[in-house]
């Protein structure tokens, strides 16, 4: 019985045969490269743009916090300087000739700076003699007010006013006008430093 020739062929180890059937005798590039560093990358990136972004968060929060106290304080100003602006006006425009002096020095008390000093001697000098001399008495009323401007330590106030002013036993004569008062905040107290007709 005969066998059928056997042909010898060459061991070929299949890990070194690339698509196209050739060897290739060189290492593959990762067993000579240290490890791929790129995943620890990615987290220390990620890392850093985390607490960017944590940190953006906080300073927006702050921002947005401290406008909101900004509000709060600029409306407390302004509700405060209109207040304080209409009950000046008034003690500043209203007296009779029999309190004009001490209503009038208690009107300065409520000013600052130099319009203090103006006012004052303007009353001594002028509207205090007259009231006396003529009979004047003058009533103030401020039908409206409105804040143009404040904060925590300066306000500019709108008002429009309208006085009735009386000479003697002759007929009131009523004016109206409109002022605009300028106040710095000085020890806890709003302060009128300018008073303009407008």
């Amino acid at each position: 019985m005969s066998t059928a020739p056997t042909i010898d062929t060459p061991e070929v180890d299949t890990a070194e045969v690339d698509d196209n059937g050739l060897t290739d005798d060189t290492e593959s590039p990762a067993s000579t490269e240290e490890p791929d560093r790129r995943p620890a990358r990615r987290r220390l990136v990620l890392a850093g743009l985390l607490s960017a972004l944590l940190a953006l968060l906080a300073v927006a929060a702050g921002y947005l916090r401290w406008q909101d106290v900004s509000a709060q304080v600029a409306q407390q100003a302004a509700a405060e300087s209109v207040r304080a602006a209409t009950d000046a006006t008034i003690a500043m425009l209203t007296y009779r000739p029999d309190n004009v002096d001490t209503a009038l020095a208690a009107a300065a008390e409520g000013m600052t700076g130099g319009f203090r000093d103006e006012y004052t001697r303007l009353v001594s000098d002028v509207v205090a003699p007259g009231a006396k001399q003529q009979q004047i008495s003058t009533v103030v009323k401020v039908p409206a007010a409105a804040s143009v401007s404040a904060n925590s330590r300066h306000a500019v106030v709108l008002l429009f006013v309208d006085q009735a002013t009386t000479a003697g036993k002759g007929p009131s004569t009523d004016t109206a006008s409109s002022v605009r008062v300028t106040l710095d905040k000085i020890g806890g107290r709003w302060l009128v430093s300018q008073f303009d007709p407008v």
